[in-house]
């Protein structure tokens, strides 16, 4: 059961280019955003569409799939592990991020 304790899976579309970083110990790490759609019918019958944008980030051998395969548009599903942390930016205004760490992905459609 400690593997469903924070397990997060998503479909969506890349909403950019993902961002590939190289750190100085030579990791990759690749950001990008998903939009996930929801539909619903509201009380009128009609049918409605939320969209969510969540952040996503990529690290090593992921990173390296996500920057050789993965580009705007692309629908994608993406298991990982939700990660909440903060930072304090340079005018010290602490921030607070919330994103998904992908552990796997899966392509449902190719890059052009």
């Amino acid at each position: 059961m400690n593997a469903l304790k924070n397990r997060v899976q998503l479909i969506g579309n890349l909403g950019n280019d993902p961002e590939i970083k190289t750190l100085e110990n030579g990791k990759k790490l690749a950001k990008f955003s998903i939009a996930v759609n929801e539909s619903y019918l509201n009380s009128k019958g009609e049918k409605v569409t939320e969209t969510n944008w969540v952040n996503i980030t990529a690290w090593a051998g992921q990173a390296k799939t996500v920057e050789k395969f993965l580009a705007k548009g692309m629908e994608v599903i993406i298991e990982g592990k939700l990660v909440c942390r903060n930072y304090t930016d340079k005018e010290g205004v602490k921030k607070y991020v919330t994103e998904i760490n992908a552990m796997d992905l899966m392509m449902l459609n190719k890059k052009q």
